[in-house]
């Protein structure tokens, strides 16, 4: 018998309620008033009493209102027909909420994840008699450009023979596709879909593996010089305005995954409708189809309280890892986790807990990470791997990367993109800053020559910043050339345009080819009379390398820019140093 409760406090979106029965952490509760029934979740246990946020606006919630529990956790639905869709952080379709509910969505609607008149093409692979587990496959069914396994639900704990399977044909997710029996005789009917809770991770795998292999986003800055792993974390934090949500969509259109996942946690306004604006009607480099039909978007309405933020990342993450159990390799974007942890600031002073640094709850560290540590590459029972790759924006007061949640992300992710406002003022995008930072994951280019253009950066840059106090002509011209060398490799290989056809995605291939050039200009020995002749030369040299950038990949205009760029960097060229050279002799 499912328990009941009566509420005896109210304190925004928090409810205290005596509770007649047995409840869990975490399970749902429905909170009955003005004939609706409003989704809540159990987040502390005193004794007979629980305390339950509430994914709705409270208006009208009074003391002495019913509450049923359901004696489920919360949980998502996982099945065919997820790629596409727009759900809030519930796991509701928000297209056919909006249709049922209008252009205010009302409270206390709740829909059914997954269509369940969708018709698909189903194919059986178990057999009759077949001993299967958790998580082992029973047939397929396509679903966009991917076939999408029908497996045992991953909560069966126990071996079963197949009793029963459903001949090739056209079925619906809610019908039953097999009939397993366990070694006691009882029967489990299958269907496509099942139930998952969102705070569990989904660990049906035989290893975890380290992430070493590149996740290419075709982005030089990051691949090059602050690259990420598939499997592996990252965070993108920076002040508002310096292009978080736009180097999020270039990632999700280009980079190298099968399968995008963007949660909207924090971001509820603007950016969130240019989102689902753009996303229909960008085309996949990989297919020619629209982005979405490999998409999962999932975003918070402006009715929902901030409650939802923390469902709707618990939500991504589980859809994450059950592609990730098909062997794909997912990329999981959360925009903002700063949000996420506003909203459980704001819990926790609800719930009178002492507070930590800023009044973030003592355990914001712990939690985070309990949410990136849910990335990561996997091998699976039949020796396929699968990964989810995990990256968060941090939205920190005034760029302030010294504030809690940044630096709790800082401590579990293994790549740090942390943008900068004065970039981002001086148009210089992506506006990742390469001085501060950084990343444990391998480069897809030769590290010696990666760290060679590095050092040439950031001697420039300390060149730049000395120069700034005793001026240009207090400067050495062999400084001044090392700062004119580490100008240009900002402007033609850490800049990108995000607009432009051509340069907006690199390939690997021309990534290497173009460095290559980057790094004998970098180990080039000129001949300069005088800084003025050095700066134009510079000047010269970068435009022609822009217009080399901005040519198809390995066409007769691309090489004749090429030709172009080399007669421009010969005409003052007279040596290059030994490092370079050797560097250049292994290959980049």
């Amino acid at each position: 018998m499912k328990s009941v409760g009566k509420i005896i406090g109210v304190n925004g979106n928090m409810v205290t309620v005596e509770v007649t029965g047995t409840v869990s952490m975490n399970e749902v509760g429905y909170i009955l008033v003005d004939d609706k029934k409003l989704k809540s979740e159990v987040i502390r246990i005193l004794g007979n009493t629980c305390q339950m946020q509430v994914f709705e606006m409270t208006k009208g919630i009074r003391i002495g209102d019913s509450v049923e529990f359901s004696d489920e956790l919360l949980a998502v639905e996982l099945g065919p027909g997820l790629l596409k869709q727009v759900y809030d952080g519930l796991q509701n379709p928000l297209p056919e909420l909006a249709e049922a509910a209008g252009f205010f969505l009302e409270r206390g609607i709740y829909l059914k994840a997954l269509d369940r008149e969708v018709e698909w093409d189903f194919t059986p692979i178990a057999k009759v008699g077949d001993s299967v587990e958790k998580a082992d496959t029973l047939g397929s069914v396509p679903e966009g450009p991917f076939v999408h396994q029908i497996m045992v639900p991953f909560n069966y704990l126990k071996k079963y023979s197949v009793k029963s399977i459903k001949e090739a044909g056209k079925y619906k997710v809610d019908d039953v596709i097999a009939v397993l029996e366990d070694e006691k005789g009882n029967t489990f009917d299958v269907k496509m879909y099942f139930e998952w809770p969102v705070k569990r991770a989904i660990d049906c795998y035989s290893e975890r593996l380290k992430p070493t292999k590149p996740m290419v986003t075709k982005v030089r800055l990051v691949d090059t010089f602050l690259p990420v792993a598939l499997g592996g974390t990252y965070c993108i934090p920076g002040p508002f305005g310096a292009g978080k949500t736009v180097l999020q969509q270039v990632t999700s259109k280009n980079a190298e995954v099968d399968i995008v996942i963007v949660a909207a946690c924090g971001e509820r306004a603007g950016e969130v409708v240019e989102t689902l604006k753009e996303f229909p009607e960008l085309i996949d480099p990989k297919t020619g189809n629209s982005l979405m039909e490999r998409t999962v978007i999932i975003c918070n309405t402006s009715s929902m309280p901030v409650a939802s933020r923390e469902a709707s990342v618990y939500t991504a993450v589980t859809i994450a890892e059950y592609y990730r159990q098909m062997g794909l390799n997912v990329l999981l974007l959360a925009d903002s986790t700063s949000r996420w942890a506003q909203a459980m600031r704001e819990m926790s002073g609800r719930l009178e807990e002492i507070p930590g640094e800023e009044a973030f709850p003592a355990y914001l560290e712990s939690v985070i990470a309990g949410f990136y540590e849910r990335a990561g590459i996997v091998r699976l029972k039949d020796g396929r791997e699968g990964s989810v790759t995990i990256g968060g924006t941090v939205s920190p007061a005034g760029g302030n990367f010294e504030e809690p949640v940044t630096q709790a992300t800082l401590k579990v992710v293994g790549a740090f993109h942390g943008l900068s406002r004065e970039r981002s003022d001086a148009r210089k995008y992506p506006a990742i800053d390469p001085m501060d930072s950084w990343s444990k994951y391998p480069s897809v280019l030769n590290v010696d020559a990666v760290n060679y253009a590095r050092k040439i950066l950031f001697r420039g840059g300390e060149i730049e910043a000395m120069m700034k106090v005793v001026g240009e002509e207090g400067t050495a011209l062999s400084d001044f050339t090392i700062y004119l060398k580490s100008d240009f490799l900002d402007a033609v290989y850490l800049q990108q345009n995000s607009f432009d056809p051509v340069d907006a995605a690199v390939i690997v291939d021309r990534q290497k080819h173009i460095f290559a050039y980057i790094l004998e200009i970098m180990g080039a020995e000129f001949s300069f009379e005088d800084k003025d002749e050095a700066r134009i030369f510079f000047n010269a040299l970068r435009q022609a390398f822009i217009d080399y950038n901005g040519v198809e990949w390995k066409t007769d205009e691309f090489y004749k820019r090429e030709k172009a760029m080399l007669e421009t960097l010969n005409e003052k060229k007279v040596g290059l140093d030994s490092t370079a050279a050797e560097l250049l002799k292994v290959g980049v």
